[in-house]
């Protein structure tokens, strides 16, 4: 049994983003209900906390949604910071209702909380006391973003990561270290990061005399895990030359926590396959992942275990705790048996017309038919990455009779520097050109039929369908397009402030790079789109407005090119609702039914 329909893919309860915190052996994670984000805790069973609350921390694209108090829950809903006894009581709000949350983090002593605010374009580390009559007092400005505070075990010293336009806090960053007296911070310094070297999640040791980073050095092509002696002052490389940082797309991702026996855990990523790493001081030790899987994130704990979220390809999200001995699953994401069976990715790589290697994952159909219709799939981001965690939307493909394959082009992360940074500058060119190599890939290979190749994306990864369709028509009889990219002017003007400036590396800065913009729109190459298209949007999308695709759509309509457009009310960027998501599914399987699996 698999993921066969579009019913199936709504019946998750965890997904990828899912956030999983652990104190004193219990463990809490986030769950999705009817396109809402509620708080579940395990003690022994689960329970569900604050019912009557949707977590919805708002700073950038979300997360940290919640995190643990004592024997208290803090939690982000309606804008603000609320406190929740772990017995009986009612939550308590911290925070007045304005502007958006996230990542509330208690100091040790429990009369403090510090977070992230966003309020009118502005970023902060803000602190509200336990007292709910109180007024939270900035503690951090001036710098366009933040994220990641982390207090020391006795409180003491506070350190966070912040950086500024026009950088992604994975281009350059700074680990922020201050000491905390009275009133608020002193002595406030830069540790370590730059305007080309980014850093990423701050971490005390369990006894406050170091504190941990990681970091991607200028010039190196892969990351390092660093130790700061807050007693001597001292610096020691822990472990180096490894695939460590994760794009920080969302607030409180976290690859690292201290656990059983008082060591340190890390999560490297080689390749889309997670390694888990046990270190002391000495050399680290790779311990086994939990049973079925190849993907760990959210990592947290203490001395009485570890939590994390856990996957693989043919194993759906769940939440799993190392105790020091073995793992055990707390939750399952999936039903019994809906996540097993499916389609196993194989790790491949081609080359591009300009002889470079371009990663993917290809999962082959169920049937195993000789040359079958392809489903070439491109992320978002573009800097992001698809791993082996489990796969909803390939496994349903596969099952369908296509042949799948996840397109980690060049300016995925995972595989290097060099390999993020060969799209900026030419976004539009080199995802483009390995979108067009990989249906060269998948028939010349065996795998599909190339005349039966559709390509399908949604964000940065709808632009580069677009741009496909546009700058190389016939190599697939069509495309989908969710919520992708029309127009960069558009994009730089409109989206919101945590991208604001992203084009400025993927394009170049305006207005000195007035004529590339206009050369990567797909706006100005839509009259050359030929093949079948369906354009997906969301009405109350704020990232990539509505307005973006009605100007693509009124092109299409206008030169009789074959296509449809749906918009789905109450959406954002990316769809919520479970009537979306199969209507979603369900249009697409019908579209490509027609186009592409019929095709002579």
């Amino acid at each position: 049994m698999s993921v066969r329909s579009p019913r199936d893919l709504t019946r998750a309860r965890l997904g990828a983003h899912a956030e999983v915190r652990a104190r004193g052996g219990r463990v809490y994670w986030t769950e999705q209900e009817g396109g809402r984000t509620v708080l579940t805790g395990w003690d022994g069973a689960p329970r569900r906390y604050a019912p009557d609350h949707a977590l919805s921390p708002g700073v950038g694209y979300g997360g940290g949604a919640f995190n643990l108090d004592g024997d208290a829950v803090l939690y982000v809903a309606e804008g603000r910071v609320w406190r929740l006894p772990r017995e009986g009581r009612e939550p308590v709000p911290l925070t007045p209702p304005f502007g958006a949350a996230a990542d509330p983090q208690p100091s040790p002593d429990g009369a403090r909380v510090v977070y992230v605010h966003h309020h009118e374009g502005r970023d902060v580390l803000a602190v509200a006391g336990a007292d709910p009559d109180g007024w939270p007092r900035v503690w951090a400005r001036g710098a366009d973003f933040y994220m990641q505070p982390a207090w020391s075990p006795d409180g003491a010293w506070l350190a966070w990561v912040e950086w500024d336009h026009p950088n992604m806090p994975w281009d350059g960053a700074r680990l922020m270290l201050a000491r905390v007296e009275g009133g608020g911070p002193a002595e406030v310094r830069q540790l370590a990061g730059g305007a080309r070297t980014p850093v990423f999640q701050p971490l005390f040791d369990p006894e406050g005399r170091g504190l941990f980073w990681i970091e991607n050095p200028e010039g190196a092509e892969f990351d390092r895990l660093v130790r700061l002696d807050l007693e001597t002052g001292e610096r020691s490389v822990w472990m180096e030359e490894r695939a460590l940082i994760e794009p920080a797309w969302s607030q409180a991702q976290r690859v690292m926590s201290f656990g059983p026996g008082g060591a340190l855990y890390l999560r490297e990523n080689r390749a889309g396959r997670a390694h888990l790493w046990r270190l002391t001081g000495g050399a680290p030790e790779e311990l086994p992942l939990p049973e079925g899987a190849a993907w760990l994130a959210s990592l947290s704990g203490d001395e009485a275990g570890l939590a994390a979220l856990a996957s693989g390809p043919d194993q759906g999200e769940r939440v799993v705790f190392y105790d020091g001995e073995a793992w055990q699953t707390r939750a399952y994401g999936w039903p019994a048996g809906l996540d097993g069976g499916g389609a196993a990715p194989e790790g491949v790589r081609f080359q591009a017309e300009d002889g470079a290697w371009v990663h993917g994952l290809f999962y082959p159909p169920s049937g195993g038919a000789e040359r079958p219709p392809a489903v070439v799939s491109v992320h978002g981001g573009p800097t992001s990455q698809r791993t082996l965690a489990f796969n909803p939307q390939a496994q349903l493909f596969a099952a369908n009779g296509y042949a799948y394959l996840e397109l980690n082009y060049r300016g995925s992360t995972g595989y290097g520097r060099s390999y993020r940074e060969a799209l900026y500058g030419r976004w539009g060119e080199v995802d483009v050109a390995d979108a067009a190599a990989a249906a060269r890939f998948l028939a010349e290979s065996g795998r599909a039929d190339g005349r039966r190749l559709a390509v399908l994306g949604g964000s940065a990864g709808g632009y580069t369908v677009l741009m496909t369709l546009a700058r190389f028509p016939g190599v697939y009889r069509a495309g989908v397009s969710f919520y992708g990219v029309t127009d960069l002017f558009g994009l730089a003007r409109e989206t919101h402030k945590f991208e604001s400036r992203y084009t400025d590396r993927l394009v170049g800065p305006l207005p000195e790079a007035a004529a590339r913009y206009r050369e990567r729109s797909p706006l100005a190459h839509a009259h050359r789109i030929q093949d079948a298209l369906y354009v997906f949007q969301g009405s109350e999308d704020r990232v990539v407005p509505p307005n973006q695709a009605e100007a693509l759509v009124r092109i299409l309509r206008e030169r009789g090119v074959p296509h449809r457009y749906k918009v789905y009310e109450g959406e954002g960027h990316g769809w919520k609702k479970p009537e979306t998501v199969r209507d979603f599914y369900r249009e697409t399987l019908d579209f490509l039914e027609r186009e592409v699996r019929r095709a002579p």
